[in-house]
């Protein structure tokens, strides 16, 4: 990774700088208006994420630019008025040779990076915590699975009560807590329809398939709230089911566990705290 990282460092900055004139506005941890770039990686992942997003932009840029000025010089060389007489060979073996080989190099290019990112978001192989999450038509459910009977649903905060600064269709009633600076082991699951568990600042997107245990990690590096969204096209609430991550210090997060066991122990049932999300929904 380190690798591919020193090789691009030069023309992300510049990329960056034109790329993000229109983002200066953004805020950590969610969409910004006129957003033109990712939201701000704030894990391992979603930093190796967008190394490689900026090696595959300059490929890219680059092919383009190799065809539209191979287009341009067959154009002005070989039309009628340049070339009356046409060339009748119908093989250049040289050619024909660099056709081939030039884009299996490309490939093979891109493959490498590609492969190491897959494997590295995969999972982690010493994880300090772990976090369930589980998705119900429509809304998200956790478990934490390293502290017994921890565990509570998170339903959106409906406009007319959200409260100031609190972003529309992502907010929810209760937040994950999680400790920054931690290997999270987070596994992704569903109780009825395919969902998709998506941080896009911690660089996760996550199937939740019914019957399937799907693994995935993250380490937050930075404190702050953070939001994603299910990104599979589940039913008729599909845009209902935001996801907010609270990531505050260690020991922060040793409080909020002494409060969270009493409060959620007596936490009402998903369905009636859902039953107004659908409703107004429906009207």
């Amino acid at each position: 990774m380190s690798m591919v990282r020193n090789l691009v460092a030069f023309m992300t900055a510049v990329s960056g700088m034109i790329l993000t004139m229109g983002n200066a506005t953004a805020g950590a941890g969610q969409p910004s208006p006129w957003q033109l770039t990712f939201q701000e990686a704030l894990s391992p992942v979603a930093t190796e994420q967008h190394v490689f997003h900026e090696l595959l932009l300059w490929i890219i840029s680059a092919i383009s630019l190799l065809v539209l000025a191979l287009l341009i010089y067959v154009i002005l060389r070989f039309n009628k008025r340049a070339n009356p007489t046409p060339s009748k060979t119908s093989h250049n073996t040289l050619i024909e040779i660099i056709w081939t080989v030039v884009p299996i190099m490309i490939l093979i290019v891109i493959m490498i990076p590609s492969l190491k990112l897959l494997y590295f978001g995969d999972r982690i192989e010493e994880p300090d915590m772990t976090l369930k999450a589980i998705g119900y038509q429509w809304y998200w459910g956790y478990e934490y699975m390293d502290e017994e009977g921890l565990a509570f649903e998170a339903v959106m905060i409906q406009e007319e009560d959200l409260k100031e600064g609190q972003p529309r269709l992502l907010t929810t009633d209760n937040a994950i807590v999680l400790p920054i600076d931690t290997n999270i082991r987070v596994l992704v699951t569903s109780e009825d329809v395919i969902h998709a568990w998506a941080m896009p600042s911690l660089g996760v997107k996550m199937d939740a398939v019914p019957g399937r245990l799907n693994e995935t990690w993250i380490r937050i590096e930075k404190e702050g709230m953070y939001y994603g969204q299910c990104s599979e096209l589940c039913g008729a609430l599909h845009g209902f089911m935001p996801i907010m991550v609270k990531a505050v210090s260690k020991e922060e997060y040793a409080s909020w566990l002494v409060t969270a066991k009493e409060q959620f122990a007596s936490n009402s049932a998903p369905a009636m705290k859902f039953a107004k999300v659908a409703a107004t929904s429906a009207e």
